[in-house]
């Protein structure tokens, strides 16, 4: 474990050098937080619609901005970087194994990422009121399925981070990756809002243990059986992609040229 404690300080340590970076790309978050409860407050202003009411779809929009805000250090930009420039070749000679070396980078950050989670929900709830939190027992399902979110929305950035093996550029993933997931988890709007047969689709689809499943947890619109299963199909995901990703690296290796070799 301590090769990996150390990969996970380091990445903690990376962030708070360069805060303004960090801070930057997590204001981009929370600045997406204010435009979305701005655009619900007026649409909901005359009663529920799809079945969310007003106090409801704040407390979505926070889970969404806290699972946004999760595992958010650039991990995939100095992964992409390091394999692009050969540089893996380094990692690759290191007693540790790449995959769990990069979850651990992954997590590194997250105490960072948890403490910018609770001062944004404060303020906001010090300026729009508190949420209404679920009872113990879905509480703690919450939180489960929070958990789950960490190793889940790292399978999804380190899986798309592999395709630098094939490709010349990691800006274009990027951009679909995060296009992909913000509609596809219900990030930017609820999974309810889509026509009936995608809804249902996206709903057991990885895409919605990244937002939906935690969001409608919390807000009581998931809850018992239903609540169970879909924080189950959120551990199936997790321990699907992680293994899966085991596999495409074995084949990314594959593709891996240094200095000719």
């Amino acid at each position: 474990m301590r090769p990996y404690l150390a990969h996970a300080r380091a990445t903690a340590l990376s962030v708070l050098a360069y805060r303004a970076n960090f801070l930057l790309s997590l204001g981009g978050v929370a600045f997406q937080l204010v435009a979305l409860l701005a655009v619900w407050r007026v649409l909901l202003a005359d009663g529920p619609v799809g079945g969310f009411d007003w106090s409801q779809m704040r407390a979505y929009l926070v889970v969404a901005f806290a699972s946004g805000t999760l595992v958010s250090n650039l991990v995939d930009f100095r992964m992409s970087f390091r394999i692009r420039s050969g540089l893996v070749a380094l990692d690759l000679v290191k007693p540790v194994d790449y995959q769990r070396a990069r979850f651990a980078e992954a997590i590194g950050g997250v105490w960072i990422e948890v403490v910018v989670i609770a001062v944004v929900t404060a303020v906001t709830v010090a300026v729009s009121g508190a949420l209404d939190a679920p009872p113990g027992p879905m509480l703690g399902l919450f939180a489960a399925s929070m958990l789950l979110l960490v190793p889940l929305k790292f399978a999804f950035v380190y899986l798309s981070t592999l395709a630098c093996f094939w490709t010349e550029n990691f800006v274009g993933v990027l951009w679909a990756r995060q296009a992909v997931t913000g509609l596809l988890s219900g990030a930017l709007v609820p999974l309810v809002y889509f026509p009936g047969w995608l809804a249902t689709v996206a709903q057991w689809s990885p895409f919605a243990g990244l937002t939906s499943t935690p969001a409608l947890i919390f807000i009581g619109q998931a809850s018992g059986t239903h609540a169970v299963l879909l924080v189950v199909a959120q551990l199936g995901w997790v321990l699907a992609f992680w293994f899966g990703a085991r596999a495409l690296f074995r084949r990314a290796l594959r593709r891996l040229t240094v200095h000719g070799g």
